[in-house]
């Protein structure tokens, strides 16, 4: 398995605006549609990466313990599913309910959002302010398929809890790891 780190994006840069199809109810979404009060977490994930699975559980009970605290949340596969038909987006919808996202699950057929955030991996996270600058990329917490650390987190709720109580984000931002995106 492969082991692709995030593209460490420079911290202030504005969040590319996009319209992608939520493979749950079939409604188009832009970045204004899921933007959040105090943040707003964008996450490249797709369905068969085994990184994202070994986090999936943990994604859901985040975005449950926080998307009332204004933050606001969205998945984003942009992996191609020709040669990857386990991604696709009947299956997306698939995971999506069996795992009870609690945020949309968008389906970036072109590409052209993860180009423009400069995702690189899945998963790969990108946490932005109220004004939708960049004060977070990086990993969930230190755990990895087989490594034997637990899944907490950590280091997302830590930046999570920090723009919530007005406080200074960690200068320490470790990059995700995980396989990289599938490209056409």
């Amino acid at each position: 398995m492969a082991r692709t780190p995030s593209t460490m994006v420079t911290l202030g840069t504005n969040a590319p605006d996009f319209l992608l199809p939520d493979t749950v109810t079939g409604k188009q979404l832009s970045l204004d549609n899921i933007k959040g009060k105090i943040a707003t977490m964008i996450m490249f994930i797709c369905n068969h990466c085994p990184f994202v699975k070994h986090v999936n559980a943990e994604l859901v009970e985040l975005a449950n313990d926080y998307k009332n605290k204004g933050i606001g949340f969205v998945a984003i596969n942009s992996n191609d599913v020709i040669n990857h038909p386990n991604d696709s987006p009947e299956l997306m919808t698939q995971v999506a309910k069996e795992l009870k996202y609690p945020f949309p699950y968008l389906y970036d057929k072109s590409q052209e959002t993860a180009k423009a955030y400069d995702a690189a991996c899945t998963p790969d996270f990108f946490i932005y302010d109220k004004d939708l600058r960049l004060v977070y990329r990086g990993q969930l917490d230190d755990s990895r398929p087989g490594n034997e650390i637990p899944v907490t987190g950590k280091d997302i709720r830590q930046a999570l809890d920090c723009l919530i109580n007005n406080e200074p984000l960690p200068q320490e931002q470790r990059p995700s790891i995980g396989c990289n995106i599938k490209w056409k």
